[in-house]
């Protein structure tokens, strides 16, 4: 074993002797032949040798020399060659012991195709074809909104075809679905000009390249327009896309007109972690912003990890800036880039942004890591349902109110209530519907509403931090009067629940919320609601059939209360009382009620 250690360390010794003192990346393997490490450097030979001419502090760093078995290398012509190929290599073979990029993922573009009536659609792969990209973007969520957007402002196409002027005048193509829904004016049959079409994309690059207030006032009209006509679904979804470009707008605040081309990055690290942010301003405005984790595995220092970032982000973009603000001196040379550490001015305001930015980020992240090691389900599903609901205080007792009837006989009501997250069916309760007659919803919850929370007020019970109502504006405007008149509005938050497409209404508010399908919290919800649904038409299920039936056996003329009851008692159901053979009937009630009722219930089957 010993010898083998030797032959080793002089393997490796004539491999370090042998490296050229010239820029370039490094490769480790161990004793399987799996790269364990990739490296670059400004000089090959004085970098490896570092590795094996002194002892290393960090523990990993010893493991990681002592498993090193072969060394293989890559030249190059620069150092920023050499860190390209190093990001390039990393992501191909992520070796145990290099540094870990945790978003690694390409960013969204919008591409406007070079053709004749150019597509406007979303991309990941930039290629210089003649087109026009604009991004890349963070949010995919955010690209598919402002396509959606050109399509229902503009009719753009959507097919592949290749709309040259001889491929029309021959007829080639006939009008698809997209012409006869109205989002296509099928230029593909000449139906649409091609001056207009161009004119549509000239006002799409204008709107991409930051000039949207035009298009949030279009909007919100949009959204005003749907909710008058209480198409509530539809205001949503477009209040969810103002919201997104109220946000894009937001990141391309102006910092200073003459800042014309800068990109920023700030960093700050721990012990395991290095958090990265970059920043992209391109005359005078921020259009980009995005911050990368990076994991450690060799206790890399700042220097490293701010290296590899910047590496990252222009492999990324295709491109960086003139003028690249870093928050310290870095040594990377890199053609047509320089690079700047802000002492003062506008610039050094740019460089404190995003460096709170970095830090708001790791705390985030620490925050995330806390709540889901530490906090027990049930703390953070309160939370997650405070924030989603928008509620002052967490909803540790729900309580959930519905009316069942059909067409207006037996009306009652239920009420479950939730600790937790969770039924504590100790205190639902049963209402039988007292003042209103016919199938008025809206009353019937004006009642139950002020019967429950007159006694729970009256009796100083502990009352709920949120009342779920099912249905829709109606039920809710019932609870909320009752409960202004109670004078508990604001000890109480209400929301109403409607059934067909899960819209979560609030009172004074036109337009309504809608949840995640996916998300705790609708799930939450819609367990309250099935859950009262099902105690509700249970109750009603069982009053209508006790009213059924005593009003079917009191009809029998000689029978009454106590013979029901004793008949009950022995048969157990209606349908065996009906059903009994008169023998059976005599020996419960005697000879002459046995024959009243043997007699009306045969007559009926006879009938």
């Amino acid at each position: 074993m010993k010898n083998n250690e030797i032959c080793r360390e002089e393997r490796l010794k004539l491999l370090v002797q042998s490296l050229p003192g010239t820029p370039g990346i490094y490769q480790y393997y161990n004793i399987d032949g799996a790269i364990i490490y990739i490296g670059k450097a400004k000089n090959l030979k004085k970098r490896v040798s570092s590795y094996f001419s002194k002892q290393h502090d960090d523990g990993k760093t010893r493991i990681l020399v002592r498993k090193i078995y072969d060394i293989k290398h890559i030249v190059v012509d620069t150092e920023a060659d050499a860190l390209l190929l190093e990001n390039n290599l990393i992501k191909k073979y992520q070796p145990r012991y290099n540094i870990l990029l945790k978003d690694d993922k390409s960013f969204p573009y919008i591409v406007i195709r070079n053709e004749r009536f150019p597509r406007v659609h979303q991309t990941r792969n930039f290629i210089r074809d003649g087109s026009a990209y604009f991004g890349p973007y963070t949010s995919v969520g955010m690209v598919r909104t402002l396509i959606e957007l050109f399509r229902q402002i503009y009719p753009l196409r959507t097919c592949k075809h290749n709309l040259s002027e001889a491929n029309i005048q021959n007829g080639k193509f006939r009008e698809c679905l997209e012409f006869h829904i109205g989002k296509c004016k099928a230029p593909c049959v000449g139906s649409y000009a091609e001056e207009n079409y161009l004119n549509n994309i000239s006002s799409i690059k204008e709107i991409l390249q930051g000039n949207i207030s035009s298009v949030l006032k279009y909007m919100n009209d949009v959204m005003l327009t749907y909710a008058s006509e209480l198409e509530f679904e539809l205001a949503n979804e477009v209040k969810k896309k103002i919201e997104l470009l109220k946000t894009y707008q937001s990141k391309s605040t102006v910092v200073n007109p003459k800042i014309t081309n800068v990109d920023v990055f700030s960093i700050i690290d721990d012990e395991k972690t290095g958090y990265v942010n970059f920043i992209r301003v391109i005359n005078g405005a921020i259009i980009q912003s995005h911050t990368m984790e990076f994991k450690k595995k060799l206790n890399e220092n700042k220097d490293e990890i701010l290296l590899m970032a910047i590496i990252e982000i222009k492999e990324r973009l295709k491109i960086l800036a003139r003028e690249v603000l870093v928050p310290f001196d870095i040594d990377l040379e890199i053609e047509n880039t320089k690079f700047v550490v802000p002492k003062i001015g506008d610039k050094k305001k740019l460089m404190d942004l995003s460096e709170r930015n970095v830090k708001y980020f790791r705390l985030d992240k620490l925050k995330q890591q806390s709540l889901h090691k530490k906090e027990p389900r049930e703390e953070r599903l309160m939370k997650v349902m405070q924030a989603d609901l928008r509620l002052k205080v967490l909803p540790r007792h729900i309580e959930c109110f519905d009316n069942s009837n059909i067409q207006g006989t037996n009306p009652v009501a239920a009420c479950v209530v939730f600790r937790n997250g969770k039924p504590y069916k100790k205190d639902y309760r049963h209402f039988n519907i007292k003042t209103v007659e016919g199938p008025n919803d809206f009353a019937s919850m004006e009642e139950v509403v002020y019967r429950r929370y007159k006694r729970l007020k009256e009796e100083g019970q502990g009352l709920p931090q949120l009342v779920v109502v099912d249905g829709g504006k109606g039920q809710l405007g019932s609870a909320v009067r009752i409960l202004s008149e109670l004078g508990l509005m604001d000890k109480i938050s209400v929301i109403g629940i409607a059934k067909r497409l899960e819209e979560i209404f609030y009172p004074g508010d036109p337009v309504p919320l809608y949840l995640d399908k996916n998300s705790e919290t609708l799930k939450i919800i819609q367990h309250l609601r099935n859950e009262a649904h099902r105690f509700g038409i249970t109750f009603h299920r069982q009053k209508r059939s006790i009213n059924f039936i005593q009003s079917e056996l009191n009809n029998i003329p000689g029978i009454g209360d106590k013979t029901i009851e004793l008949l009950f008692k022995s048969f157990k159901s209606f349908n065996n009382i009906k059903d009994a053979k008169i023998e059976n009937l005599r020996e419960v009630v005697g000879n002459d009620k046995a024959k009243k009722v043997y007699s009306y219930f045969n007559s009926i089957k006879s009938v």
